[in-house]
């Protein structure tokens, strides 16, 4: 059995994606980041929602002073406008939730040279996602490695714009 301290030469090597993700601290910047972004939205989302609520309250205490035209008209205004909103603030969410994925891609792509690195030190001619091995022996795994060695050369890694919040 390999000690720790071995490195172990194998032409199959294995990582958790998902592990890598969120242990390394460029992915938990990554992640730290789409959670701002996230609260962001549901923060602005409570204030929408407050604001259409006193409209409504408010279109609801001038019903009697109103012709019912003059009512409906406003009532179907409003109910067009909050439409309006749900759409734009589903877009928003919809946006923020395809930031995962693209933060994953980004993160992959940015760590392949240090992946790529660990995998030549190794004599491996590929690195295959843990979940899609159905047996192996735990000491071809380098998801541990991989993310000392991200740490240690890309720390919590470059800024990467695409991925800001949504937009108003």
């Amino acid at each position: 059995m390999a000690q720790p301290s071995e490195v172990v030469r194998s032409p199959v090597l294995t990582i958790d994606a998902d592990l890598l993700f969120s242990e390394s601290l460029f992915g938990q910047r990554l992640t730290a980041d789409i959670q701002a972004s996230s609260e962001e939205l549901a923060t602005e989302n409570r204030r929408i929602a407050s604001e259409l609520e006193a409209e409504e309250r408010r279109l609801t205490e001038r019903r009697g002073e109103m012709t019912p035209d003059a009512f409906r008209a406003e009532a179907e205004a409003f109910d067009a406008r909050v439409q309006r909103i749900r759409q734009e603030q589903d877009a928003k969410e919809r946006a923020l939730g395809a930031q995962v994925q693209a933060a994953e891609d980004a993160f992959l792509n940015a760590v392949r040279p240090v992946l790529g690195q660990l995998m030549v030190e190794r004599g491996a001619a590929v690195i295959l996602d843990r979940r899609t091995v159905v047996l192996s022996v735990g000491a071809v795994d380098i998801t541990d490695a991989a993310i000392a060695r991200i740490d240690a050369e890309m720390g919590e890694g470059m800024s990467l714009p695409e991925l800001e919040g949504p937009q108003d």
